[in-house]
Formats: structure tokens, sequence, C-alpha cells
């Protein structure tokens, strides 16, 4: 299972690529791609995105599901979905306990 990942051009904010090829901001919003065939078609969604000047560093990743939420697999991936390790009142993780 894999996922399509990247940073938003203009804020530098995490994204995945969502349901639709939308760019959404929480990796349990993402859509998975099982398959090489269906990696290589979001991977061409991304690059589209990323030649209209929206995201930058496209690639995938994996992930797994625990408990019926996305979790990706790799520590930097995680790393990048929650938010900065120094400050857990900043970032994605902090959203998290308000949202």
């Amino acid at each position: 299972m894999k996922v399509i990942t990247a940073n938003r051009l203009l804020s530098g904010e995490v994204v995945w690529l969502g349901d639709g090829g939308r760019w959404v901001e929480r990796v349990t919003l993402a859509r998975i791609f099982e398959g090489k065939e269906a990696v290589a078609e979001g991977l061409a969604q991304g690059m589209a995105s990323k030649d209209r000047q929206e995201v930058v560093d496209v690639y995938e990743l994996d992930v797994t599901v625990e408990g019926g939420v996305i979790v990706p697999v790799r520590l930097r991936e995680k790393i990048r979905a929650a938010g900065p390790t120094i400050h857990p009142d900043l970032g994605k993780q902090a959203q998290a306990v308000t949202a």
C-alpha cells in the first residue's frame, strides 16, 4: 500500500494526494494506491500538479492501515505527517488535538 506525498509550493505544507486528485493536509485522508499501475497513475497525477506549480517533491511512500487509520511505515514520514518534533504545540499534531 502506498500514498503519494509532496509539499505545497507556496507554503511548504506537507500534503498527500486524496480522492479526486486534490491535495489533503492529513495522511489519514490520503488515497491509498495498490499495485504498480495504480501507483504510476497516482504519481502521474502528482507530477501533473507539480507541472502546474502547485506542489514540489512528489513521491510515493509505504503505508499501513492500523485500526482503520493510514499510518506511514518509515519514521521520517511519520514525522512529516505529525509536524515538528521539538514543538508539539505547533504543526499537525497540535491541530489534531484541537480539531
